[in-house]
């Protein structure tokens, strides 16, 4: 489906639908709830649930795994095509997905700094302001105090440190070891939140962020030995010549063999994700509760799978910043298994979830709903380094489209308190042509003239990319 004739549903195409399911009164503003009570807001039954699986460091190519996943949400919702995060970095995604804020703006630079987030600009904020019951169950966000309770989430299951065997967990406020496989863990404990629906009329969101598939890509016994199917590489693999990279990349040595291995551990973690998944929808149709909640998947950040040589996350190409992104709503009109071709990302997420809610946020947000038609031409997507430890790549921002690529390194860097610090200078550049060179092997600013930077367009990319930095 092309951006043109996608559903253009929002909330008014939302309350028809929705009167088709259930009887209610009209949703009330954001202004009418503010001081209601869960009790006085369990009347507006129109709203939908809201259930985001957010998967841990899942690049794009991985639906292997996930068969039953992409069935329900892909299969009778939406498939976005090109699903970004605006920073491929645990916390800052996160933050980002939490606020529908650029990290710049929300302050989550890196993975040291959860405390810097707003929390008065988070959904699930507004959500419990506005009479949901609000549950997280699994990852928070990276260096969050394990004994700190979550903001404005009514039950959770906290896991920290994150690992996949018998876990430490900060559960509803108790600190305390859950012996078990951590997805399974993490499934159950979203379940029992889900049953309380039965009893429980308020609409509810659920925050589900189980750890798969972060190293060390643990599976669960049972598939431990799975196979998967072969994978030989794409061409920015075998990349024999980086010499138009930045530095890091040309020192960076990991194969094709490393990545195979790193491939199947995380393919093998992410079949627990899709029994889960499973059994979160199954659960959805026992309690009637299946059409009106609106489900989103993604992962927080891409990974690279030794594209030129790199076998982490955290630099601007396509297979780090690229991610998973499936929308399901069939109250809301989303459920006929569609593609979307617009150009999303982590930051559209809490603004989607605010229109359907029918909550006006008070605080700003850089992303836009996904209900509506907002289409945009491109992306930003930065990154930060974090202290001055020699290696990796240097604070970077790029401009995203789906024809080109335009990266600015930069002499900064995150301290202790996260903040940015450094002399701002301009350290490297890079420019793609992604639809002729989709697997970023040229690098056209490598020796380009002035004439060349004309003729490519650059000194307007820089520009746009400036303004986009500080807006």
């Amino acid at each position: 489906m092309s951006r043109n004739d996608q559903p253009q549903v929002g909330r008014r195409g939302f309350l028809a639908g929705a009167a088709a399911v259930a009887a209610s009164t009209a949703v009330p503003t954001l202004t009418a709830l503010a001081g209601a009570t869960p009790a006085a807001a369990a009347g507006t039954a129109a709203r939908p649930n809201i259930l985001v699986i957010l998967t841990d460091d899942q690049p794009k190519q991985t639906e292997w795994a996930t068969p039953k996943t992409v069935d329900w949400l892909t299969g009778h919702g939406v498939r976005f095509s090109n699903g970004h995060v605006a920073t491929p970095l645990c916390a800052p995604s996160r933050s980002s997905i939490f606020s529908g804020r650029q990290a710049h703006n929300h302050g989550v630079l890196d993975n040291s700094s959860p405390y810097n987030l707003d929390q008065n600009t988070t959904v699930q904020r507004y959500l419990q302001q506005a009479g949901y019951r609000t549950g997280l169950f699994g990852k928070y966000l990276n260096a969050w105090h394990a004994a700190d309770n979550p903001p404005h989430f009514e039950e959770w299951l906290l896991e920290d440190p994150v690992v996949y065997n018998d876990g430490a967990y900060n559960d509803n406020g108790t600190v305390h070891t859950i012996p078990g496989y951590s997805t399974t863990v993490i499934k159950d404990r979203t379940l029992a939140f889900l049953d309380k629906a039965a009893t429980d009329h308020r609409p509810w969101f659920a925050f589900v962020a189980p750890k798969a598939s972060h190293e060390p890509n643990t599976p669960d016994a049972k598939y431990a030995n799975t196979a998967v199917p072969a994978w030989n590489g794409r061409p920015s693999v075998p990349e024999a010549d980086r010499s138009d990279k930045p530095q890091y990349i040309q020192n960076a040595t990991a194969t094709l063999a490393d990545a195979q291995a790193l491939r199947r551990r995380q393919l093998r973690t992410l079949l627990s994700v899709d029994d889960a998944v499973q059994e979160f929808h199954d659960k959805l149709v026992s309690l009637g509760q299946l059409d009106n909640t609106l489900v989103v998947y993604l992962g927080d950040n891409g990974y690279t799978w030794a594209d030129h040589g790199w076998l982490k996350k955290s630099v601007p190409y396509r297979p780090s910043i690229e991610v998973p992104f499936y929308l399901s709503w069939p109250a809301g009109g989303l459920g006929a298994g569609t593609t979307d071709n617009r150009i999303v990302a982590n930051i559209d997420i809490a603004p989607t979830i605010l229109d359907a809610a029918g909550i006006t946020p008070t605080t700003p947000q850089d992303g836009h709903s996904l209900l509506g038609n907002h289409s945009r031409d491109h992306l930003l997507i930065e990154w930060w380094k974090h202290g001055t430890a020699a290696g990796g790549p240097h604070t970077w921002s790029s401009y995203v489209s789906t024809s080109e690529q335009y990266t600015e390194y930069y002499q900064i860097h995150t301290d202790a308190a996260g903040k940015p610090v450094g002399t701002g200078s301009l350290l490297f550049r890079e420019y793609y042509d992604l639809a002729n060179d989709p697997h970023q092997l040229t690098n056209k600013l490598y020796q380009a003239t002035a004439q060349d930077e004309q003729a490519l367009g650059i000194p307007a990319l820089a520009a746009t990319l400036a303004a986009d930095r500080a807006a």
